[in-house]
């Protein structure tokens, strides 16, 4: 009887890891982000879902903060195989796949419906020319919703951006919707900014709250103005080197994993919006401003749809597939 009993508990043993009967992989995952930033956050429940999810064969080390490069180093990394995953803004991933920057142009999603909409198909389906750079597409994390800083004035109208210098990513969506507010635009990289903020070297900088509180931004700029120019998204990359390291059966587990993930930090995020406006008023070092004529934001910043049109192959096509999704 107790040989049946060990016997058949070595067979159930045997049939839940055959589907991963495979070495040990570990993966490395950087990102820019504060470790407290719901997509660092995102990132951990990741890597804790794909545990789980391979039987343990598959382990994520995550690397936040910009300790293995800038957002384009990670990118680089990723086509060259030194590094294996990474999560980094569609801006960014834009340098190397012109078409991403189409989700970054201003106002050009209706509400947050419409983004994940638009996002979790269009966005999946231009992502997936990634992939002849080496570059795989696992889904679309969240930023948020963009907004500006400096330490000059409240933002209330297009015409308060005149003459500031404001940090940019390097990304031509963004250096030409800066120009035409009117703002002196000055591409940097993430880690850099708030030193530069510090010393003044810029007057200020645009990211979603999520950063401007975790990495600390208000600190060093007395006006956040919710101006919601742009939306953020957060693709979840993996070398395709490194993906074709895995099973099928862990390449469907990290798959699950990434889609379950996504479902969560989005969640995550945009239960946080208010607590970060609420924390950086009561900061006493910044005042969030909430009174901005978005309609006379979009209309100034427009033009950028225009020469997105004409800079990128297709470009027209897309801004309307987008403009379309219902």
């Amino acid at each position: 009887m107790f040989r049946q009993l060990c016997c058949t508990a070595a067979a159930l043993l045997l049939f839940a890891t055959s589907a991963f009967a495979a070495p040990q992989i570990t993966l490395k995952l950087g990102h820019i982000a504060d470790p407290q930033n719901p997509y660092a956050q995102g990132a951990i429940k990741f890597a804790d879902l794909v545990k789980e999810k391979t039987g343990g064969t598959v382990e994520i080390q995550v690397f936040p903060s910009s300790q293995l490069g800038n957002q384009r180093d990670l990118i680089e990394g990723l086509t060259f195989g030194t590094l294996d995953m990474t999560m980094t803004s569609t801006a960014v991933f834009g340098n190397f796949i012109p078409e991403m920057g189409a989700f970054d142009l201003p106002f050009i999603f209706r509400d947050i419906d419409h983004t994940y909409k638009v996002l979790d198909t269009i966005g999946m389906e231009v992502a997936k020319k990634g992939e002849a750079r080496g570059i795989k597409t696992l889904g679309m994390m969240e930023n948020g919703v963009r907004h500006m800083t400096n330490s000059r004035r409240p933002i209330k109208v297009p015409a308060d951006m005149k003459g500031l210098k404001v940090r940019v990513m390097e990304q031509p969506v963004y250096i030409e919707m800066m120009k035409l507010l009117g703002a002196s635009p000055t591409p940097m990289a993430f880690g850099e900014i708030y030193t530069a903020l510090q010393k003044g070297v810029i007057d200020g900088q645009e990211n979603p709250l999520a950063h401007i509180w975790t990495s600390r931004f208000f600190e060093v700029q007395k006006y956040v103005s919710l101006t919601g120019h742009t939306y953020s998204a957060e693709p979840l990359l993996i070398s395709m080197i490194a993906w074709k390291k895995l099973s099928p059966d862990q390449q469907k587990a990290v798959e699950a994993a990434a889609a379950q993930s996504v479902v969560w930090q989005r969640d995550l995020c945009r239960g946080l919006e208010r607590q970060y406006i609420d924390n950086i008023n009561k900061s006493g070092k910044s005042t969030v401003n909430e009174d901005v004529d978005l309609k006379a934001f979009a209309a100034a910043t427009r033009a950028t749809w225009q020469i997105f049109a004409k800079q990128v192959k297709g470009g027209q096509e897309l801004i309307d597939a987008i403009v379309n999704t219902k």
